[in-house]
């Protein structure tokens, strides 16, 4: 079977890897691109009273450059596999995924915040997946 032929088994069934995978990168794209647009069009007294409390304590610059991060990883997680140009890129946004949830992890720990690490656990295990997968498993050929 070659990379073009992954998305489909040798019966003519989708394959469960694949299907897995895209509904790996779907969620992410989503959270990622809904938590982005956010950070990017609140004021922070807004982020902060939505429970983002780390928005009033750091530079708003932080703030906005990672919504602006996660927006552009939402469109990277997707785009590049669908339209098979650059698909390597796809891997590589789920590579900024994972940075994120370390870092996001490691704050909220020194924060005191444990109410929020599961979904930040979710979120990394969700982005190493897409990022094995689309290495490794079932990658996506260019065009």
């Amino acid at each position: 079977m070659t990379h073009g032929e992954n998305s489909v088994s040798a019966i003519g069934r989708p394959n469960a890897w694949n299907i897995g995978l895209w509904v790996a990168q779907g969620l992410l794209a989503l959270v990622y691109a809904m938590a982005g647009m956010t950070k990017l069009t609140q004021p922070i007294d807004a982020l902060v009273a939505a429970g983002m409390g780390y928005a009033g304590d750091f530079p708003e610059l932080l703030t906005r450059f990672i919504g602006t991060v996660e927006v552009l990883g939402a469109l990277g997680i997707i785009l590049p596999a669908l339209l098979r140009i650059q698909p390597r890129l796809t891997p590589l946004a789920a590579l900024g995924f994972s940075i994120i949830q370390v870092l996001a992890i490691l704050l909220h720990l020194w924060r005191g915040e444990f109410f929020v690490l599961p979904m930040n656990v979710v979120l990394l295990a969700l982005s190493l997946f897409v990022m094995w997968g689309r290495t490794r498993k079932v990658p996506i050929s260019a065009r």
